[in-house]
């Protein structure tokens, strides 16, 4: 089986984004467990392998409709330790669709065993730094990985 025979995307299983990623020795730490600020940097892999898979990459959404991703807020709770070699999947669903920003609800897991949950709110930037709506578009895509209901965090207040 080749390298390259599997989607570096990940896929969208039961209406949820899940995007399987290996740790490697240079995302630990001393005792060989995950460093915390590295776990922001999975979840970002998995916000931005979900734009791909559904054909919004970020830079097309820059360069041709001038829309750039912020994250305005971030709550996330460090459950258990992930180690060197083991896999994980970041499983990533979108809950409440605004204007001109999106919660986005992300798990680190290992099986069945929740590592990592993060609630973010994510928003859409003009060239100018102001605020953009959602394209219909990107809207529409989301759409495929988004909770009927939000499950809006007693942390995140927007």
């Amino acid at each position: 089986m080749s390298a390259l025979a599997g989607p570096a995307s990940g896929h969208i299983d039961g209406g949820v984004h899940v995007l399987p990623l290996r740790i490697y020795y240079e995302d630990t730490d001393a005792a060989g467990i995950v460093y915390y600020a590295n776990w922001l940097r999975f979840l970002e892999r998995g916000r931005t392998e979900l734009l791909r898979l559904l054909g919004q990459e970020h830079s097309a959404l820059r360069d041709e409709r001038g829309v750039n991703w912020v994250v305005r807020r971030c709550a996330i709770d460090y459950l258990k330790p992930a180690r060197l070699d083991e896999t994980i999947e970041v499983v990533t669903s979108c809950g409440e669709l605004r204007g001109a920003s999106l919660e986005m609800i992300q798990l680190a897991r290992r099986g069945e065993e929740v590592l990592v949950r993060a609630e973010l709110v994510v928003a859409c930037m003009g060239a100018t730094g102001r605020p953009v709506r959602l394209p219909p578009h990107l809207r529409t895509a989301l759409a495929q990985v988004a909770a009927g209901d939000s499950p809006r965090s007693r942390h995140i207040q927007v």
